[in-house]
């Protein structure tokens, strides 16, 4: 069961974590900052293959753990646009013109790194 959004443990060596409730990074956990969980504050890459919990177990999570981790991942939204100066109001516009060409990007990392 999920109890309380949190960022989690970092791992000094990057290993991969699946299910849990511990590592910040990890996949198809609790609680904890990473992919394919439940209950987590916010997304967090540690670059990982990752495995999914199912949309029922996502569905069940309490409605005040989801209201927890709304507010935390927008705590630490804020605070990541305080460290790297940038309102609110630049990060809308980022998004806008970054949306518009995501697709593009992507297609070109894929070309770039089949190049490489």
């Amino acid at each position: 069961d999920v109890s309380s959004p949190k960022h989690g443990k970092v791992d000094p060596d990057n290993k991969p974590h699946v299910g849990g409730n511990t590592w910040a990074g990890g996949t198809g956990g609790r609680d904890t900052a990473g992919l394919g969980g439940k209950g987590g504050p916010y997304r967090l890459d540690a670059g990982h293959k990752v495995y999914q919990v199912s949309q029922a177990e996502k569905d069940a999570v309490p409605e005040e753990v989801k209201r927890a981790a709304r507010e935390m991942g927008e705590k630490a939204f804020k605070q990541r646009l305080k460290e790297i100066r940038m309102s609110e109001y630049d990060a809308s516009t980022y998004e806008r013109f970054s949306g518009a060409v995501r697709r593009q990007v992507q297609s070109l990392r894929i070309i770039l790194d089949n190049l490489q």
